[in-house]
């Protein structure tokens, strides 16, 4: 019998079909997704979608089976993408489950849990109750009572056309000027979802828009390459594509579309912070507009020290928060953030219930580069304002004991530290050259991600290679990697 722990994750489930993810366990997670959070919270239904993937129609099927026979009625909308999912959620005010591993290879599947509104389902905010009453169904615990109305019912739904027309209502690229975009959709949901809302696929009037389409078969065996952006490997195709046909930028997402990754008309990616920056100043506007003063835009501790300066620039709030897009929503919902943004490309809109949609960034950027002449590398280069390592990651037997020996580090140069997420530490007040750096544990497995940004290349790669040495000094360590494709929640 599977032990759902060792995959059910701090935000989602995520595990290999069918030896962990079986329809079996995905009946049992749909019966307890229903008394966990459907009828606690007084739904009458349950929207659930699925990706691409071989095994998602049939996964997607026994969860609604599980919802079901608790009595909770089932919209079904088919394929679509995440954001896809949370705009029915959000739209039909209904809790939802999507089946997506997102970026992860062929053997994989999993289900990303909302409650009504798009409103995160996590670790601590009932993901866990949902695993151990699933687990306890699986080991054969009875007793639940039979629904008082007997079991519900499936419907379904194409919201795809729903879909477009919202994300199109809040940014109009009808005025840009001619653009030519070509987008890798990695044989990933991308390839449903951009034809709708950049084409004319949803019945929608012809924006300026050329796209060139790549890898738009939606194939969850990815032929082409992992539909995982966040890796460079998975961006070279993209990159002489946009240098091929002269194209005035490029976009990637991953497999259920709910990240973008920009690449410019040089083929040179643009970094997911100055993405939010250049976001969160049309955001900050776009509120200032509707008559709010008092703004705030939520980023993680691993986005540049830039994002905070940009906001602060434009008089808003910034607000620093964990990574992981539970804690992102939570903390948006909390502040009433018009905007949050991710070092993993998510991106979070409080128009879009504070739930996270690559394509709508896509659009913002689309819109701004549209909106004047200049090229992208130009208009993103005041939101570049720093150089960063990237997420490395080093296989680690005791992680607390490599942390302490980072924190004794710090104190010895006089550094600022936080526990905000794990170990931030920032260069002594008035130093310069600028750094900064963060330390932290990997949720699931034996792993500390480490991300430095400084002032110039230099100062980078000496704090890096100094941070390398203490973490990987032999004491605990039992391996070490650097891994571009496991970065913490980059679903």
């Amino acid at each position: 019998m599977p032990q759902l722990v060792d995959f059910v994750k701090a935000y989602d489930v995520r595990g290999i079909v069918p030896d962990q993810l079986s329809p079996d366990v995905a009946r049992a997670i749909g019966a307890a997704f229903a008394e966990v959070v459907a009828i606690p919270d007084g739904s009458p239904a349950v929207v659930i979608g699925h990706d691409m993937r071989p095994s998602s129609p049939e996964l997607s099927q026994a969860f609604a089976a599980g919802v079901t026979s608790r009595g909770v009625d089932v919209v079904h909308i088919g394929l679509c993408s995440t954001d896809g999912l949370y705009y029915a959620s959000g739209a039909l005010d209904l809790p939802g489950a999507m089946f997506t591993a997102s970026h992860n290879p062929a053997q994989y599947n999993g289900i990303k849990l909302c409650r009504s509104a798009a409103r995160p389902v996590g670790q601590d905010s009932g993901l866990a109750e949902i695993r151990d009453l699933a687990q306890w169904l699986l080991d054969g615990g009875t007793g639940l009572a039979e629904p008082v109305g007997g079991p519900g019912s499936v419907t379904t739904r194409d919201l795809l056309g729903d879909y477009a027309g919202f994300l199109r209502s809040l940014v109009d690229l009808s005025g840009s000027r001619p653009l030519k975009v070509v987008v890798d959709a990695g044989n990933g949901m991308g390839g449903h979802t951009v034809p709708a809302v950049l084409g004319t696929g949803a019945g929608l009037p012809e924006l300026p828009l050329e796209v060139v389409p790549m890898y738009f078969e939606l194939d969850g065996t990815f032929p082409n390459h992992e539909a995982n952006p966040l890796d460079p490997a998975n961006l070279v195709d993209l990159q002489a594509a946009v240098r091929e046909h002269g194209a005035d930028i490029g976009l990637a997402f991953d497999g259920d579309a709910d990240r973008c990754f920009v690449v410019d008309a040089d083929g040179e990616p643009v970094s997911p912070s100055a993405i939010t920056g250049l976001v969160a100043v049309r955001e900050i506007a776009r509120a200032r507009d509707g008559g709010d003063r008092d703004v705030s835009i939520v980023h993680n501790v691993i986005s540049s020290a830039a994002v905070r300066e940009v906001v602060s620039e434009q008089g808003a709030n910034p607000v620093r928060t964990r990574v992981g897009h539970s804690f992102i929503k939570a903390e948006m919902a909390r502040a009433g953030a018009v905007f949050g943004g991710e070092h993993s490309a998510h991106y979070y809109f409080r128009d879009f219930w504070f739930a996270d949609t690559g394509m709508l960034a896509a659009m913002h950027v689309l819109a701004a580069l549209g909106e004047q002449d200049t090229p992208l590398s130009q208009l993103c280069s005041e939101y570049e304002r720093y150089v960063a390592s990237g997420e490395i990651n080093s296989t680690v037997e005791d992680q607390a004991a490599v942390v302490e020996q980072v924190r004794a580090w710090a104190q010895v140069r006089g550094a600022g530290t936080d526990e905000l997420d794990g170990l931030t530490v920032s260069c002594p007040e008035g130093a310069e050259p600028m750094w900064w750096f963060n330390v932290r544990a990997s949720n699931t497995e034996p792993l500390l991600r480490l991300n430095v940004e400084a002032a110039d290349r230099e100062t980078m790669e000496r704090v890096r290679d100094e941070m390398l040495a203490v973490i990987r000094s032999g004491d605990g360590v039992a391996d070490a990697a650097t891994d571009p494709t496991d970065a913490g929640d980059a679903s």
